[in-house]
């Protein structure tokens, strides 16, 4: 599909159909990762690191640990 690149400020930009937003999962307002590679302009999105159980507990300090609070014994079908 062809478009135009345009002006817009000091920059340049380039209008993405709704065709292809949808079909690369793209949304308004989202950030994206703009990039040359061999002549090309590479646009895709960026998506949170995936962390692992482990990665997130090696992460945890003592002092972050929240203080232990006692709400009493179970009270009706609370079982423990």
């Amino acid at each position: 599909m062809r478009v135009q690149v345009k002006k817009w400020g000091n920059s340049a930009s380039v209008r993405i159909p709704t065709s292809i937003m949808a079909a690369a999962a793209l949304h308004i307002d989202q950030e994206v990762d703009v990039r040359e590679e061999e002549g090309r302009v590479i646009i895709e999105p960026i998506t949170a690191p995936a962390f692992t159980l482990e990665e997130l507990l090696a992460g945890m300090k003592p002092e972050n640990f929240p203080e232990d609070v006692d709400f009493g014994p179970p009270v009706g079908n609370e079982v423990w």
